[in-house]
């Protein structure tokens, strides 16, 4: 068997999009297909066809990866490709759909004769477009092999949970990981607007800290953004990350966990978003911590 596939991609946002343009630089065939069809149209230049529906992109394909806003989403996208789904080919949803729908995407593709692995991927922008996410999977091992290829091109580590996509072990995962990188960028952004209230100089405190066990190179990244006018376009924006912070709080409400943390960072990102900041790095939620914007 070839590993060079024809892999359908089906959401072409900020990861989608360059996942989409790392899996055509590996040599494979890709099939591209965006609800907005501008967001797509540029991936034409690294050789992808960009189809006008869902059904159009997965025709042929070995390989659907799913990368949409969230698990109904991704659903209702893959209803619309039904009937141009190969029975056999492989399934790799990579949305962060949240730990209730992905049995709803598995019971789907076992309709479908689809082979389902649940691979949410860690990372933003940066790594995406160089293709160094880590990726989070679930699935049987039989049909791996067809998989790996994708995931060696869009990532530079496969960490694989189980072997029943179902269960969503690498979702649960995802979740985890989710919750701690959505508390820090929140945790930057209230340092800045502290520092900012009591007129100290931000790079005082960076000082203080400054190589002791207190740094961290996400912290300086994310103030970056802020202080440097860094946040658009967005490594993750803030849209989404709220997204990302509703599903970690109901996953613990559902398991009979008070996540507080993850409840404020959620308050944070809607209310960054509500002040037109949705589409801006997720380090804008600095700005909720103000009546109005202001300078960092």
């Amino acid at each position: 068997m070839t590993d060079k596939l024809t892999v359908s991609v089906l959401g072409t946002g900020i990861m989608g999009a360059a996942m989409a343009r790392n899996l055509a630089r590996a040599g494979h065939t890709v099939r591209a297909w965006n609800r907005t069809r501008a967001k797509a149209e540029p991936l034409a230049a690294d050789g992808a066809f960009v189809a006008d529906t869902p059904a159009e992109a997965v025709q042929g394909a070995d390989v659907v990866l799913t990368m949409l806003y969230d698990g109904p989403a991704t659903l209702d996208v893959m209803r619309e490709a039904a009937s141009e789904l190969r029975s056999g080919a492989a399934w790799v949803q990579s949305t962060t759909a949240g730990i209730e729908a992905i049995p709803d995407l598995a019971a789907f593709a076992r309709q479908h004769g689809l082979v389902f692995y649940d691979a949410p991927v860690l990372g933003t922008r940066q790594p995406a477009e160089a293709g160094q996410l880590t990726v989070l999977a679930a699935g049987p091992v039989a049909g791996r092999e067809t998989v790996t290829p994708v995931f060696d091109a869009v990532g530079a580590r496969t960490v694989w949970t189980g072997e029943d996509g179902g269960a969503a072990t690498a979702t649960r995962l995802k979740l985890v990981a989710n919750s701690w990188v959505l508390a820090v960028t929140n945790a930057a952004g209230e340092v800045l607007a502290l520092a900012k209230a009591l007129d100290v100089d931000a790079q005082r405190f960076f000082e203080v800290i400054d190589g002791g066990p207190l740094d961290m190179g996400y912290l300086r990244a994310k103030t970056g953004l802020v202080l440097n006018g860094g946040l658009t376009p967005a490594q993750f924006a803030v849209s989404t990350a709220a997204k990302d912070a509703r599903l970690i709080v109901e996953a613990g409400e559902r398991h009979g966990v008070r996540l507080d943390v993850a409840e404020a960072s959620a308050q944070r990102f809607e209310r960054a978003a509500a002040r037109g900041h949705g589409e801006e790095d997720m380090a804008a939620a600095y700005f909720a911590s103000f009546e109005e914007d202001g300078d960092a």
